[in-house]
């Protein structure tokens, strides 16, 4: 776990543990548990919300731990916002610029997942190195109101209106997006991505390779909602839609959709493609968000 890494960059280093071909939750926690009984000054690990809770459980508030983002899952406010803003917060901290705070482990609840409702559970807290603007905030679920129930359905209702023939539709995890598949009385998933054709489910719950095959030599656009608390339309629960989707789609055939409640809540727009190169393009441009029925935003993204 970045032994041949941290070698190759010519640091000298103590390894804990044995190199394993696979690894498993409780070799997370062994090692975590090892790092923290050595006294480290900080923790540092790749991975997910799964991962993070791993930790969680190992260490609880020993040492202090900091989050880098690979995983599927990234509902927690204990990882940095990329791996750039990881390294910075790991440097600040260690040359004693950043003060600690006491970060949300989260992760999906699956109770509610079971019953059709995208929502997180809170499964403690990590001490974290703080800065604003590089460490993400904690997802948050979608107030269940009556009036963000109306402002989902007029969202869906009008992004159906402009699906245009023969174009693929690629609809990320959201329950923004669900309800449109709801309206077309279709299908979709919650947590993943689905694609639809002429206003019919044709994919559900694909991967990066399944879209590309059903996109092949056909016109298509992208349809994400914001993770609420956070921001990021793109690299964070929706891995699926790869850069080489994006870039496939295009740049300009991208709608985002979100409430204007959600909106409200939100400072910024944010992208971690994994590719930086498509991230500054991303932030370059304005976006539409359609944020109710006939009423659409322009916006950048941070």
């Amino acid at each position: 776990m970045g032994e041949e890494e941290a070698i190759s960059c010519g640091f000298a280093c103590t390894v804990l543990g044995k190199k394993k071909k696979e690894t498993t939750a409780g070799d997370t926690r062994e090692i975590a548990r090892k790092i923290a009984d050595a006294k480290a000054d900080l923790l540092v690990f790749c991975g997910g919300d799964g991962t993070a809770r791993n930790i969680l459980e190992a260490i609880n508030n020993d040492i202090p731990v900091l989050g880098v983002p690979t995983g599927v899952k990234l509902h927690s406010s204990v990882f940095a916002v990329d791996t750039k803003a990881a390294a910075k917060i790991a440097m600040g901290f260690l040359w004693g610029e950043l003060p600690l705070r006491e970060t949300e482990v989260m992760d999906v609840d699956e109770n509610a997942f079971r019953e059709g409702r995208l929502s997180s559970r809170l499964f403690g807290y990590l001490l974290t190195p703080y800065k604003p603007y590089l460490i993400q905030g904690a997802k948050m679920a979608s107030p269940i109101t009556e009036s963000e129930l109306r402002n989902q359905a007029a969202i869906a209702m009008y992004i159906i209106e402009n699906m245009k023939p023969n174009v693929a539709y690629i609809i990320g995890p959201g329950t923004t997006t669900r309800t449109i598949g709801d309206l077309l009385e279709a299908k979709k998933s919650l947590l993943g991505v689905d694609i639809f054709y002429n206003k019919k489910i044709v994919a559900s719950d694909v991967n990066e390779k399944q879209i590309l095959e059903k996109i092949r030599g056909k016109a298509a656009q992208i349809i994400v909602t914001p993770i609420g608390g956070q921001g990021f339309i793109f690299g964070r629960g929706n891995q699926q839609i790869s850069p080489e989707v994006i870039l496939r789609v295009g740049l300009g055939n991208i709608v985002v959709v979100a409430t204007e409640g959600k909106l409200r809540s939100l400072k910024s727009l944010r992208v971690d493609t994994g590719d930086p190169n498509l991230d500054a393009a991303l932030r370059s441009r304005k976006l539409k968000v359609v944020a109710d029925y006939k009423t659409e935003y322009v916006t950048r993204v941070e």
